[in-house]
Formats: C-alpha cells, structure tokens, sequence
C-alpha cells in the first residue's frame, strides 16, 4: 500500500471505525501482525469499502480467507464477480447463496453440490435464484421441518408429500402446514400438535376454528394457554 499502518489506522478513525477495533489494531506493530488477526478480514473489507471506496488489493489476500467477508467485498467494493475468490465463497453454503443471487445474479453451478447440502440455503436458492423446485436438493430440503415447511409454501405452492413425516414430527411445523399449506385439518400430525400446548391451542384457532376436545387436557396443563383457549376459541373472543 502507499500509506503505512498507522496511517491507515488513522484514516480509518477519521470516518467512524469501531473504536474497539481501532484499539486493538492502532497497537499492532504493521500489516503483518494485522493480517495475522481473526478479525482482519472484516476489517480489511471495510476499510476498503468505507476509507479507500475501491478495491485495494494489497489487502485481497487477507479478505479472501473468510467466505463472508469475500462475498461482501465482491458485492459492495467490487460490484461484481471476483474469480480468483470464488473458491472460498463456494465452500460455504449461505456465502455461496448469496453471491449468486447478489453478484452473479443467476445459478452458479460450480457452487450448487455445496449449497444443496445445507437445508436453509437450498430453499433459498430455490427460491430466489432458481425461482422455482430443485429436486437436487430436495432430499437435504426435506430433512427439516423448518425448510421443508417453508419449501413447500413458497416453492412448491401446494402440499409435498415426502417431506411431509418430517414436517409432522414438529408441533409447530405441523401447525404451520396445516395452516398455510394444506388449508384445513392434518389428521396425520394432529398427535404431535396435541402433545403442545401452544401450537394444540394455535391449531385449535386457527386450523379447526373451535374447540379440539382431544387435545384440551394438554391445552389445560398449560395457565396461560388455558386462559387464551378460553377466551379465543370457547369463548370466541381475544382480550389478551
């Protein structure tokens, strides 16, 4: 670089760095120990993007050893791809996400066998890269009562058979997909809902739109619960 260390400090106090950082690094002894640091990453990225506001390629070699920070610095200091990186982004399924519905702004297939293994980032890549099912990731999707719930919804836009002794082994899941997936009672789950009070009492609103007789004994372990089953669904009123 064409400052020194200290100088670099200097500037990035000058424009609001986080003066618990500035601490740590204005005792460093130079960009030696600096890149050394768990933090330099991040912190590389930064001074690029809000002191220098171009890239700074000195400083390259220390951002691309985290996949987060990589990503950022492709996204708001490069404004594009950066090909000598993208291993790194790769091999972290949420990074890999996001590079490419942010920088690559399309599939990105060299990533996909990586994000296809992570449940959370599969659905979202369906979702807003693919826009539409990945059987290829499917098999991972469904093994999560969260993501296989929201996969369904927002994907598949109807019911998803396979994945659906998964959802149903969650109360809360199994609550939701009654809800907003199949629209009306799931007699397969209604076991484990009844086994909660909270998501019995929600199903019992909300799904079956009065009293769940079967379930009333768990509902009723519960005060709280009890008093809101009382009010919202006997009584047909909310006060709470």
């Amino acid at each position: 670089m064409n400052i020194t260390f200290q100088e670099a400090v200097a500037l990035a106090k000058r424009v609001g760095a986080c003066a618990e950082a500035i601490d740590v690094v204005s005792r460093m002894s130079g960009w030696d120990e600096f890149s050394r640091h768990p933090n330099a990453p991040e912190w590389a990225r930064w001074y690029a993007r809000n002191v220098a506001h171009d890239r700074v390629q000195e400083l390259e070699p220390v951002i691309a050893q985290d996949p987060w920070s990589t990503y950022c610095y492709a996204r708001d200091v490069i404004g594009g791809r950066w090909p000598e990186a993208e291993p790194v982004i790769a091999a972290d399924p949420l990074c890999a996400y996001r590079y490419a519905c942010d920088v690559v702004k399309d599939r990105w297939p060299e990533a996909e066998p990586v994000i296809a293994a992570d449940p959370r980032s599969a659905y979202n890549y369906a979702f807003d890269v693919i826009e539409g099912r990945w059987p290829e990731a499917e098999p991972v999707i469904a093994q999560s009562p969260e993501w296989a719930y929201c996969y369904a919804r927002d994907v598949i836009g109807g019911r998803w058979p396979e994945a659906e002794p998964v959802i149903a082994a969650d109360p809360g899941y199994a609550y939701n997909y009654a809800r907003d997936v199949i629209h009306a009672r799931w007699p397969e789950a209604e076991p484990i809902i009844a086994r909660a009070p909270d998501w019995a009492y929600c199903y019992a609103l909300d799904v079956i739109g009065g009293r769940w007789p079967e379930a009333e004994p768990v509902i009723l372990s519960d005060d709280e619960v009890a008093r809101w089953y009382w009010q919202d669904v006997v009584l047909g009123r909310t006060v709470r």
